[in-house]
């Protein structure tokens, strides 16, 4: 087990769940921009992922065996592709093992699932730098792991409230935009397996089943007991969004090499 883990992008959601998991036999040093960290055991550091240098400094400080690289901002090009090789450089400069934590919005959309291995065909300005940053870090260190995930649940999730804003009638959920919903602790503990191990490139880690944006909402209303009357749909085309539409992940090869079990959206939801 690589004991010193360093998760750049603490405050994030699955950041936040890794240095949980993490704390747990590990020393864990956690990084935030804003926000907080919060977690017990963890040592907290305030780092600028688009700061080059201070990456390197905080990195060579703390001489982790291995990191974790979660940080992102939808709008930011600097943050999710700058930071994302600011972070590869620093990490190969102490020989620490890296675990980078890219999307499937690098994904155009298609009838049929994505391999783990297909290239990037991002159609809008996010997926482009998440296609940025997983070539930086191919390039900087062809020997990491780049997990590409999906959309990421789990209680106090942007996912699930923005399911329960489209409940209340207040937002739009897209019942053409399909994806592989995933439950944080699974996401977390198959990064934390890739810490440990050996593979690199890219892998596909993402939920059991494909549902639609709205059909997710209708999950989140039976799971919490809500009202779907006032659910709104639509679709991609009708709302003239630019999107990827159905991004379906192939996660056979995830499956065969890990242990943790990627459950479905209807399993972890029934909790």
């Amino acid at each position: 087990m690589r004991e010193r883990v360093l998760v750049v992008g603490a405050s994030g959601f699955l950041g936040r769940e890794v240095c949980r998991r993490a704390a747990v036999g590990r020393q864990v040093v956690g990084t935030y921009h804003s926000g907080d960290v919060a977690v017990p055991g963890v040592a907290a550091r305030r780092l600028d992922v688009t700061d080059r240098a201070a990456v390197r400094a905080l990195v060579a400080e703390v001489r982790p065996d291995a990191v974790v690289s979660t940080p992102y901002r939808y709008d930011d090009w600097t943050v999710t592709a700058d930071g994302a090789a600011h972070v590869a450089v620093a990490a190969a400069e102490v020989g620490a093992r890296l675990v980078h934590v890219s999307s499937d919005a690098l994904h155009g959309g298609r009838a049929e699932p994505y391999g783990d291995d297909e290239p990037p065909s991002p159609v809008n300005a996010y997926g482009a730098a998440k296609a940025a940053a997983e070539t930086a870090v191919r390039a900087i260190d062809p020997g990491a792991a780049l997990v590409r995930t999906s959309l990421i649940l789990g209680e106090g999730s942007k996912q699930i409230e923005l399911c329960r804003e489209a409940l209340a009638g207040r937002v739009t959920l897209f019942t053409d935009m399909i994806r592989c919903p995933v439950d944080v602790t699974d996401l977390a503990d198959a990064v934390l397996e890739l810490v440990d191990g050996t593979y690199a490139g890219p892998l596909n880690v993402a939920g059991a089943d494909a549902v639609s944006r709205a059909d997710l909402g209708l999950l989140v209303a039976e799971r919490f007991g809500l009202d779907a009357a006032g659910l709104k749909t639509t679709t991609c085309a009708a709302a003239g969004l630019a999107g990827p539409g159905d991004v379906r992940l192939d996660c056979t090869r995830a499956a065969g090499l890990l242990r943790t079990r990627l459950r479905g959206v209807s399993e972890f939801l029934a909790r």
